[in-house]
C-alpha cells in the first residue's frame, strides 16, 4: 500500500527493506525492522533519522538509531489516548520513540502539551502535520470525480485497526448495511484494507448490497478525491480523522479512545464506538443534516507543517536557507 504513495508523490526508495510477510507477528516484522535499519544505517552512516507516524517500524527507527548513538527526529509526535493498549500497538510506538527522540515535531499546541507534561520540553516544535500538506497537493493536482452521476450522498467507511477486528468490524458492517436500507438515495464504499482478517467481515454483511460498493485500497490521490466526495465518513483510522476536515467532511470516528482530541474538541470528529445501534443512530443524525450543517473546520494545520520541519533541520545543520516567513512562523519551541 505504501508503493501507491510513493508512485503518487514520484518518490523512488533507495532501499526497500522488503518486511511485510503474510500473516507475520509484530515481534516477526520487529525483529526484521532492526536488523534492515541497523544495516542501512551501518552502510549510509547517516547523520540524522527522521520517522512520520505511529507504526512499529517508526519504533524501531528511533531503537536503532538510537543503538547507532544518531540523532533522531519524531514527525507527528506527541499524540496520545493515555492508555498504552489503545490503539495498540501504535500508543506504545508513540510513548516509546519519545523516550528516545531529540526533536519532537508536533502538529498541535495540544500535542506539544502532551510532550511537555512527559518531562519533554527541549527541542518540540508545533509545525502542523504533514499529512494536511499531502492532502491539499494532491486536491491540487488531479481532478477526478467518484460517482459524477450519483445526485445523493456518499459515506466512506475505512476500518482496518487491530482493536476493531472480529466481532466490533462486523457490528460496524452491519449498521453500516442498515444505515443504506434507511437512506435509500445514498452510497456506501468502503476501501478495504488487505488484511484478510477486516474483508472477512465486511464481505458478509456488505457484499451483496447493490449500493454498497466494497474496492480495493484506492491510489493516494483517489482516495483523498474520495474524501473530498463524501458526505460523511466512517474511519477507526487516525490519519483520516486529520485529513477529512482539511476539505470540511465530519468524521464519526470508530473507536473509543483518539490521539487526536483536538478533531473532537472542535466537532470536526465524534468519537462514537463500534456499538452497531450508536452508530446508526449518529449517522443517521449527520445525515439528516444540511449540507451546510455538516461542514466542520480543520485544527490540524495550513499545509506549510513541511517547510517548517526542513527550515529546522537546515538550522540543526547550520545550512543557509530563504528566511520565507511562512517557514519561521509555527516553528515554536515550547521551551
Amino acid at each position: 500500500m505504501l508503493d501507491q504513495v510513493l508512485h503518487t508523490f514520484s518518490i523512488k526508495p533507495d532501499v526497500d527493506l522488503g518486511l511485510m510477510r503474510h500473516g507475520q507477528t509484530l515481534a516477526e516484522m520487529s525483529a526484521r525492522a532492526l536488523e534492515g535499519l541497523d544495516k542501512a544505517f551501518e552502510k549510509f552512516k547517516p547523520d540524522f533519522v527522521m520517522a512520520q507516524g505511529d507504526t512499529t517500524t517508526t519504533f524501531i527507527a528511533s531503537l536503532a538509531a538510537f543503538y547507532r548513538r544518531i540523532p533522531y527526529g519524531h514527525i507527528e509526535a506527541g499524540l496520545r489516548t493515555g492508555n498504552i493498549n489503545n490503539p495498540f500497538p501504535e500508543e506504545f510506538n508513540r510513548v516509546a520513540s519519545a523516550i528516545i527522540s531529540e526533536h519532537h515535531y508536533a502538529p498541535t499546541h495540544v500535542s506539544a502539551g502532551n510532550l511537555a507534561r512527559e518531562g519533554y520540553t527541549r527541542n518540540v516544535f508545533v509545525t502542523g502535520n504533514t499529512g494536511i500538506d499531502a492532502v491539499f497537493q494532491v486536491a491540487d493536482r488531479f481532478d477526478q470525480t467518484w460517482f459524477p452521476d450519483h445526485a445523493g450522498r456518499v459515506i466512506l467507511l475505512t476500518t482496518h485497526r487491530r482493536e476493531n477486528w472480529g466481532e466490533p468490524q462486523r457490528d460496524i458492517a452491519a449498521a453500516c448495511r442498515e444505515i443504506l436500507d434507511a437512506f435509500p438515495d445514498t452510497l456506501l464504499v468502503a476501501a478495504m484494507h488487505k488484511n484478510p482478517i477486516v474483508r472477512e467481515s465486511l464481505q458478509p454483511a456488505l457484499g451483496n448490497h447493490p449500493r454498497a460498493h466494497l474496492i480495493e485500497p484506492p491510489e493516494y490521490e483517489q482516495f483523498v478525491k474520495l474524501m473530498q466526495r463524501a458526505d460523511l465518513i466512517l474511519s477507526d483510522s487516525g490519519g483520516v480523522q486529520e485529513e477529512a476536515p482539511a476539505f470540511g467532511i465530519p468524521v464519526l470516528v470508530l473507536r473509543d479512545t483518539t490521539e487526536r482530541p483536538e478533531g473532537v474538541t472542535s466537532g470536526a470528529s465524534k468519537l462514537i464506538g463500534t456499538n452497531r445501534e450508536r452508530i446508526v443512530a449518529e449517522a443517521t443524525d449527520m445525515l439528516n443534516k444540511q449540507a451546510s450543517e455538516r461542514r466542520v473546520a480543520s485544527p490540524y494545520g495550513d499545509g506549510r507543517a513541511a517547510r517548517r520541519i526542513c527550515a529546522h533541520v537546515l538550522d540543526y545543520f547550520g545550512i543557509a536557507h530563504e528566511p520565507e516567513a511562512e517557514w519561521t512562523e509555527g516553528l515554536r519551541a515550547v521551551a
